[in-house]
């Protein structure tokens, strides 16, 4: 088999309009090779949530799961967008199937200790560290030349299930099936050198660039959970690693490449 590309794509995009470019570079991937895609469901979660009067918290860009935000997640992510995806790729011609981390024993970890952040410790609640990822599943889909859509969901070894970052996950993914690329898909389309959609887009970003990202204030929030997921990723092994834009999947020209 072909090694495969991995697709991550935030709740964004999923707000978007038109994603017939999205799914034009889907199927131009998946006629060279296998395509895993990994999606997240953040707005579409912190919506539902507020709606139902929770107001999320959010801390260096990851979520702090209580009872209710697992359920609003698994309401969200792993139901309604899941069933949205796979709808929207059998549309265009795309056999996919939507299953998360837990199904098969996809994505194992266990829960997240406490982190000292900012001089406070903080408690994630039910979000949980990758350990380890079986492959079975994802390899008999792929082999059957099926799209996978995997929510960001894991199971630890008593059945519970966690929170898992979409970008982790992805992460993870390709490095277990020998992914030779790992797009991380945003609406900017590429890390830029400033806080706003206008500010000039960055062609390469090593890890000395994202310190100095972080200490002049234009790398935060999800962009840097998003850089750091990406150089753990470059230094896992996984040869082509990008920040892109959900229509610029193949050509990459407007794309940030990210090496360790």
């Amino acid at each position: 088999m072909t090694a495969p590309v991995v697709v991550k794509i935030g709740g964004g995009l999923l707000d978007l309009p038109d994603r017939a470019p999205f799914w034009d570079g889907v199927r131009t991937l998946m006629a060279r090779g296998p395509v895993v895609l990994v999606h997240g469901g953040g707005p579409q979660a912190t919506a539902l949530a507020r709606r139902l009067g929770h107001e999320p918290r959010i801390v260096q860009g990851r979520r702090v799961t209580t009872d209710t935000d697992l359920a609003i997640l698994q309401w969200t992510a792993r139901g309604e967008l899941s069933t949205q995806l796979v709808r929207e790729a059998f549309a265009r011609g795309v056999r996919a199937v939507g299953l998360s981390g837990v199904d098969g024993g996809l994505l194992r970890v266990v829960r997240r200790p406490p982190w000292t952040v900012d001089g406070e410790a903080v408690d994630f609640g039910w979000v949980g560290d990758v350990q380890g990822v079986d492959r079975t599943l994802l390899d008999t889909l792929l082999l059957a030349g099926f799209l996978p859509v995997v929510s960001p969901l894991g199971v630890d070894a008593a059945g519970n299930a966690y929170n898992v970052n979409a970008d982790t996950v992805a992460r993870y993914v390709a490095a277990a099936i020998g992914a030779s690329d790992l797009l991380l898909v945003t609406e900017t389309g590429s890390l830029r050198r400033g806080t706003d959609a206008s500010a000039p887009p960055v062609a390469h970003c090593d890890a000395a660039l994202f310190e100095a990202g972080l200490a002049g204030g234009w790398i935060g929030g999800g962009m840097r959970v998003k850089i750091q997921v990406a150089l753990d990723a470059a230094r896992a092994g996984i040869a082509s690693v990008w920040v892109v834009g959900y229509d610029d999947l193949v050509e990459r020209t407007r794309a940030t490449r990210v090496t360790a």
